[in-house]
């Protein structure tokens, strides 16, 4: 529909009592016209986005205008982040440009106006180009002059935390030993960071549900952070990296007055990018910045008295008699479409659960609605026959079971010291993959909710260990998924698994974290 239809619309809306129904119907057409116009002409219509833009930001509650925002951000910005084509890269750098400039312009967005006119960006012109040249720019650092301090910003979720910024620190620690390391990102990465007292977290967090310019606010706290840990002699001796984060919006959103800025552009098109996960991506950015060559995989860094606990845990079920402990985590990162379906995950655990002297470890999740689904899929389980149990991590009297499911809650930290104590990990494109393949726990992810390629490629695990997928077509015909077809794939990727020994590879992993406990050394799960 034509821009000024809408425009009429959102008019009259606006003049009548706030219908949040309406105009969360209204936000979603117009964001919806903009993907066909540019999918179908290839043209780029920036009246639809301002309209989203002003129906975005003139309501006097925060909801309200929350409601046009998530139109813009759920269908159009991060539709364009999810596709790794040349174009939707450039076009996302355009409409987020138009984004930030009209909110520039409207009282509440003075504080943005005014920090972006200090790095000497006055007009949307300006922060496009250094957008582009942001995204396109070769990046080299002479790892001969180490910095004071390295900055690191967080990619907000932690999967790709684990993906893309480990890979980066264990590279960074060993080009520069000395160098304090600081990431910028949500205080849940934590548990995964806290092993090694080189890396030291700045907690800040990243409205992913909020207004526009809730979103924006991240990138203040980043700021602020950045003056805080500036060294005494200013930007020369600092070292900024950004793994494409969405606390700079992708590298729109300037950090630094001077050239000690890094930006890994993880959406790169280049046919040599093809066919490669985000983690050796990750390693071919170090290498062609600091000009060093020696891969890393991803890691997590748990500290030992978590790992200390989850083996007693473990340990308890296996003199049960468990022989097979599968952690099985089912969360999807609040994004529903990742999942193929509750019947789908009831089937899973039951067919899991049903090998004798099997216990499927179910992490029960985040949110009320993950823990709905846990206690769902525990109530068929034993609505068929199968011994249930809920605990918690931290429980003193932990279950000894031989067999069944266990759901178990527990944390970010909690679950990747399970993860690593158990024989293989099953899940979603989640999290937990990475921190399942960082961990060396033979791996396999289902990944549904999306038919590119180059995306499950990409954000596939990477490990010293097996990591399979099984693709779930969810997008052609949600409706007639055949369940049975998909769990006897899950079975025959898991039968076709070279696992030597587990129990000895588990025992080896055992031994070698004792001796870098005993040696008060950081505890890096995965070298």
């Amino acid at each position: 529909m034509d821009p000024a239809i809408y425009q009429q619309k959102w008019h009259k809306l606006r003049e009548s009592k706030a219908d949040p129904e309406a105009l969360h119907h209204l936000s979603r057409q117009i964001a919806f016209s903009f993907i066909d116009r540019y999918f179908q002409k290839g043209l780029y219509e920036p009246a639809y986005i301002d309209l989203l833009c002003e129906m975005g930001t003139s309501h006097a509650k925060p909801d309200l205008d929350n409601v046009a925002a998530a139109a813009l951000f759920g269908i159009v910005v991060e539709k364009l982040c999810d596709d790794f084509e040349e174009l939707p890269v450039e076009l996302y750098s355009r409409v987020m440009c138009q984004i930030i400039s009209f909110c520039r312009t409207v009282p509440a967005g003075r504080t943005l106006d005014e920090t972006l006119a200090g790095f000497g960006i006055t007009s949307p012109e300006q922060l496009y180009e250094r957008a582009m040249s942001t995204h396109t720019k070769s990046y080299r650092y002479d790892s001969r002059n180490a910095p004071s301090r390295i900055v690191l910003l967080s990619r907000v979720t932690i999967g790709a935390d684990v993906a893309i910024l480990s890979v980066m620190i264990r590279r960074l620690q060993r080009l520069f030993p000395q160098v304090d390391i600081v990431v910028i990102g949500n205080g849940k990465l934590a548990g995964l960071f806290e092993g090694d007292p080189r890396i030291r977290l700045r907690a800040t967090s990243y409205a992913r549900r909020g207004g526009l310019f809730e979103r924006f606010a991240s990138w203040h706290a980043a700021l602020e952070i950045l003056r805080d840990e500036m060294p005494e002699d200013g930007e020369r001796s600092i070292l900024v990296i950004d793994p494409d984060s969405r606390i700079s919006q992708l590298g729109v959103l300037p950090l630094l007055h001077g050239q000690n800025y890094l930006f890994f552009n993880t959406r790169n098109h280049a046919a040599s990018t093809r066919g490669r996960c985000m983690a050796e991506l990750a390693n071919d950015w170090m290498d062609a910045v600091f000009g060093d060559a020696e891969f890393r995989h991803p890691t997590v860094w748990t500290a030992p008295a978590t790992l200390e606990t989850a083996r007693t845990r473990i340990d308890l079920l296996r003199a049960g008699g468990a022989k097979r402990v599968i952690a099985v985590n089912l969360g999807v990162g609040q994004n529903p479409r990742k999942r193929v379906s509750l019947e789908f995950e009831k089937r899973l655990v039951r067919a899991l659960a049903a090998v004798p002297n099997t216990v499927v470890l179910l992490d029960r999740g985040f949110g009320p609605d993950e823990t709905e689904r846990a206690w769902q899929i525990m109530a068929d389980a034993r609505h068929c026959g199968l011994p249930c149990i809920e605990t918690h991590f931290s429980a003193p009297n932990f279950p000894s079971i031989a067999h069944g499911v266990l759901v178990v809650e527990c944390g970010i930290a909690e679950v990747a010291a399970l993860i690593a104590h158990s024989d293989e990990y099953i899940g979603y494109d989640s999290a937990c993959q990475h921190v399942a393949a960082a961990v060396k726990t033979p791996t396999l992810t289902v990944f549904a909710g999306s038919n590119n390629m180059n995306f499950v490629r990409r954000w596939s695990a990477c490990g010293d260990t097996e990591c399979r997928i099984v693709h779930v077509n969810t997008l052609t015909d949600p409706q007639h998924v055949d369940i049975d077809e998909v769990i006897m794939r899950i079975t025959q990727e898991r039968a076709s698994r070279s696992l030597a020994n587990p129990q000895q590879r588990i025992h080896d992993v055992r031994k070698d974290r004792r001796k870098r406990v005993s040696a008060q050394e950081p505890a890096t799960q995965s070298e």
